[in-house]
This record gives C-alpha cells, sequence and structure tokens, in this order.
C-alpha cells in the first residue's frame, strides 16, 4: 500500500511540473468556466447553485462549463465532468476564464492576469479561520502537521489569486477581511447561493424530497451534523468520534421521531445504521445538505456554520458540545460567544439533550432569539444571490 501512494505521489510530481512548465503556453478561453467544490469531493455548495442558476440563461448559451470531481462518473446535464487532480484538471486550469471555487486550492495552482478567480467560500465563520487562529506556537495544522506560518502562507497565496471573495453577510466580511487580510474591495457581499434553494423552498418540494429518500411523513425528523476535529485523524483522513448513542436516542425518542445523520464532507471513517433502519438515516458526507435542512423539523450540531443557513428556516436548532472546553483553548476557538450569541441552547450531556428534544416548548423558549440572528445574519438572503453573482462578476467580466 505504501508503494502505490509513493507511485501516486511520483505521478502527481512529475504531472505539475509539466503543468508549472506548460500553463502559459495554454490560451484562456474566454467562454471556458471550471467549477470545484470543497477538492473535488461533489457537485455541491456555492458552485453547484450558481451553476444551476446559469443553466438555460440565452445570454450564456456559448459558455463551457467544466465540473472537476474525484468521481469523474457523475453526470452533470450541461457539463463536462474531469477528474480532480487529473491530466484535464490542470489543462482546464490553464484554460479556463473563470474559476469558481468553495475552498483553498493548493499552492500549485497558478491563476494568469487575465482569469477571473472566484472564492465562493463554504460556510459564515464560527470557528476562527487562518491569521485569527491564536494556539501554541508549536501547535500544527491538518493532516500534513503544517507548521502555523505554513498554513497561513498557504492561506496568503491562495487569497492573492481572489479576484472576488463573496460574504453572505457583514459579520464574514469583516472576519474574511481579518482572517484572510484581504481587502474590503474585493469581498462582495451577495449572500450565499446555496442558500437560494432555502429562502425559496416550497412545501411541494420538501414533499417531493421526502418521498424520494423515503423520510417518514408521520414522525418528526432530527437533523444531526457535527463538524470535523482538525487532531483527529489518519492516514485515509479526518474521523469522527460518534459521541451520541443512537439506541439510546431510538429508546427515547422512537415513537415520535427519526434522525438523519450528516457527517462533515472532511470525516472519512463510516457509520451505518445496523438495528435501527427505521430510525436512523445516514447520509454520505458529498450528499447536498440542502437537501436534509428542508426535510427536518429540528438541527442538532456543534460548530459546524451549518446553523448560520439552517436558521433561514426559522426552525428550532439545538447545539451539542460535549468537548466544548477542548474545541476552544485547544483548536480553533470561536469568533461568537458561543454562551451568548448562538440561536439555540448548548447541552454538553447527552441525556440533558435528549430531554430537551422531548420539550415541546423549547421553539418557544428561543425564537425571540431565532428570530434576531436571522435579521443580524441574513440581511443579504433574499434569495436571488446566484442571479447577483452571475450579473455582477461574470457578466460583467465578461463584457469588459
Amino acid at each position: 500500500m505504501n508503494i502505490v501512494k509513493t507511485l501516486k505521489k511520483v505521478v502527481f510530481f512529475f504531472v505539475t511540473c509539466v503543468y508549472k512548465s506548460l500553463y502559459k503556453h495554454i490560451k484562456v478561453d474566454e467562454k471556458t468556466i471550471l467549477f470545484v467544490a470543497h477538492l473535488g469531493r461533489g457537485y455541491l455548495c456555492n458552485p453547484k447553485y450558481i451553476y444551476e442558476y446559469m443553466q438555460g440563461k440565452e445570454e450564456l448559451n456559448d459558455f463551457k462549463y467544466v465540473w472537476a470531481l474525484k468521481n469523474p462518473n457523475i453526470e452533470i446535464q450541461g457539463a463536462k465532468v474531469i477528474k480532480y487532480r487529473g491530466l484535464k484538471y490542470f489543462y482546464y486550469l490553464a484554460k479556463s476564464k473563470f474559476w469558481v471555487i468553495n475552498s483553498k486550492l493548493p499552492e500549485y495552482c497558478i491563476k494568469k492576469k487575465n482569469q477571473v478567480y472566484i472564492q465562493c467560500w463554504h460556510g459564515t465563520p464560527l470557528k476562527r479561520l487562518a491569521h485569527d487562529i491564536s494556539v501554541a506556537e508549536e501547535t500544527t495544522f491538518f493532516r500534513s502537521k503544517q507548521t502555523r506560518d505554513e498554513m497561513l502562507k498557504s492561506y496568503d497565496i491562495d487569497v492573492a489569486r481572489y479576484n472576488y471573495l463573496l460574504s453572505p453577510n457583514r459579520h464574514s466580511t469583516e472576519k474574511f477581511m481579518s482572517c484572510f487580510n484581504i481587502e474590503r474591495e474585493r469581498v462582495i457581499e451577495t449572500g450565499y447561493p446555496r442558500n437560494d434553494f432555502l429562502v425559496n423552498i416550497t412545501g411541494e418540494k420538501i414533499e417531493e424530497i421526502k418521498n424520494r429518500l423515503n423520510i417518514p411523513k408521520d414522525k418528526k425528523v432530527i437533523l444531526y451534523c457535527p463538524t470535523w476535529r482538525d487532531n483527529k485523524f489518519n492516514d485515509k483522513g479526518y474521523y469522527f468520534e460518534l459521541k451520541v448513542n443512537f439506541n439510546m436516542w431510538h429508546e427515547n425518542l422512537g415513537n415520535d421521531w427519526v434522525v438523519i445523520f450528516k457527517p462533515h464532507y472532511l470525516i472519512a471513517n463510516k457509520f451505518d445504521s445496523k438495528g435501527l433502519e427505521d430510525f436512523l438515516y445516514i447520509f454520505p458526507e458529498n450528499y447536498d445538505i440542502n437537501e436534509l435542512y428542508v426535510v427536518s423539523d429540528i438541527l442538532i450540531t456543534d460548530y459546524s456554520s451549518t446553523f448560520f443557513d439552517y436558521s433561514i428556516l426559522n426552525r428550532p436548532i439545538l447545539f451539542y458540545m460535549y468537548d466544548k472546553k477542548e474545541y476552544k483553548e485547544e483548536l480553533r476557538g470561536f469568533y461568537l460567544d458561543v454562551n451568548k450569541d448562538l440561536p439555540g441552547p448548548i447541552f454538553e450531556n447527552e441525556n440533558e439533550l435528549i430531554e430537551a428534544i422531548k420539550d415541546k416548548n423549547i421553539f418557544e423558549t428561543y425564537k425571540d432569539i431565532l428570530k434576531k440572528f436571522i435579521g443580524q445574519y441574513h440581511e443579504f438572503e433574499d434569495g436571488h444571490a446566484s442571479q447577483k453573482v452571475v450579473e455582477k462578476l461574470i457578466i460583467r467580466e465578461r463584457l469588459k
């Protein structure tokens, strides 16, 4: 196995060397646009919804759309699908006029002056990012165990390539400017394109999704979405230590509730619902979470930014932070005061969490707090973020 990994690294090193030697000789095509979500992990997030908005627009019919995926066998109507980090990927990095990306690109990617890099990002920050992370000097980051200086350099290199960075709200604008050391002019407040789906959702669409996913209609739905931990990883990737007992949840909630469990897209280990097939529904890490948001009645999360998006639906949110002290002091730290600023209660004990779910008055207790939170963080979410991105950044750039 180690030999295979070594060979892959050698081949990839050779490919990147060829790319760096030849990219200047590949002419930029003004009508080609490259989409990448979560470093090729899926057809997801803001790039997906920008792409879908662009489909069928007469003035954009002559665009060539390219999606880079780790699994290139996925079919995306209207787009050419290529393998992420394959030979064609490097060719289209050099050829595409527009890059539409939602996470930090590796340092080997080279942007030409006449290319346009739209960095969509992938959440409203609760956890501190980049230059805003304050930890002990010897702390390392990611599975690659980068030093803090190396981590910051990787962000600085990518940020220097951005033409535009999308922001969903003023809080994000402020934090992005701080953590990425980016000037205000390049931060564009549009709302998140992926949230157009939540703003515009209809009862008929929710019904259709529930039917397709076989979610029971006679029970309420809990969506459990924990995030990854920077210090939990192995050779396969980041792993998540499940700190809930779904059997206990079934015993206490099974008459009235079912649970959807959606791991973070970075989590590599797998989970199963053996023995809980009619109660626990596990979705893969690369499934579009928007559909799971709208079929659920309540969200349980920890430090994930999912609660910002979910709050658009004006539904209860509970926080299960069993490792709050460790996370705050040893891993990332927070931009918000989690004890005061969150739109729902925090639980560090699983039994207390279960009792809160059973409390029919839990939403009444927090509905005014949630209403205030929505007003504070969703001032740009009008259901037309994708349109604003396309008209302000893509069509306008094309007309220059």
